[in-house]
């Protein structure tokens, strides 16, 4: 007997809002405990019934231990990965919430149009022009700008309208920041409205955009030349 494909199971516990993943890791955790519970009860069994004047062979009842050690490890493991997490998360949820209502700066190009404004603050190498796209959640580019930026710290401010004029809603927006067709650093701002777990993370909400609390730079807003649209 053996149990290579208990072994070579694996289980995730997870501690998320999403309830289809919650549900899956429950899922795996409960049928790899239910395997190995299959596996104590079967070992148990043949030990229980072996022939006495040809016993199991001592090398694969030595292999069958090792195999049972293992997955009894395994789920030990996952409990207590799945605690950790459990807590990390937590922590980073108090951590987050504790942001509201303060002005961040976050890389990841999500730009959060809030009471018909956003900002970002960019960084090219040397005083040049610098072409701003603002898109859609559909990839759609709704705004263009070229700003004749200056060496260091920049900030490009929208007033929400698209390239016709025509003013648009406040929600999640990208933005791409380029110079000779070469990316120059940037990071959107935003005012913190919310946070919430999401997905094993953590998101801070500006309005209906998140934003992952690892992708924040600063607190305060940049300093630097402003370029109007």
């Amino acid at each position: 007997m053996t149990i290579s494909a208990l072994t070579g199971s694996t289980a995730t516990t997870t501690n998320s809002t999403s309830s289809a993943a919650a549900a899956s890791s429950t899922n795996t955790l409960a049928s790899l405990t239910s395997n190995f519970n299959d596996f104590l009860s079967l070992l148990t069994t043949q030990l229980q019934n072996q022939d006495p004047t040809s016993p199991m062979d001592t090398n694969q009842f030595t292999s069958q231990l090792v195999q049972f050690t293992a997955v009894a490890q395994q789920i030990q493991s996952n409990t207590t990965l799945g605690q950790l997490l459990t807590a990390s998360v937590a922590q980073q949820l108090g951590q987050a919430s504790s942001l509201i209502g303060k002005a961040v700066s976050f890389s990841g190009g999500t730009l959060p149009l809030q009471n018909g404004m956003a900002t970002v603050d960019f960084q090219p190498p040397g005083a040049e022009a610098v072409q701003i796209a603002v898109s859609d959640a559909n990839g759609n580019v709704v705004r263009n700008a070229t700003v004749n930026a200056t060496a260091g710290a920049n900030t490009w401010t929208w007033d929400g309208t698209n390239n016709a004029g025509t003013k648009l809603s406040d929600g999640a927006y990208t933005v791409a920041v380029t110079s000779a067709g070469a990316t120059v650093p940037f990071q959107a701002m935003g005012t913190v409205t919310g946070a919430q777990q999401s997905n094993q993370a953590v998101q801070l909400m500006f309005g209906n955009a998140g934003v992952a609390f690892n992708q924040v730079v600063s607190l305060t807003a940049g300093t630097g030349a402003t370029a109007a649209n």
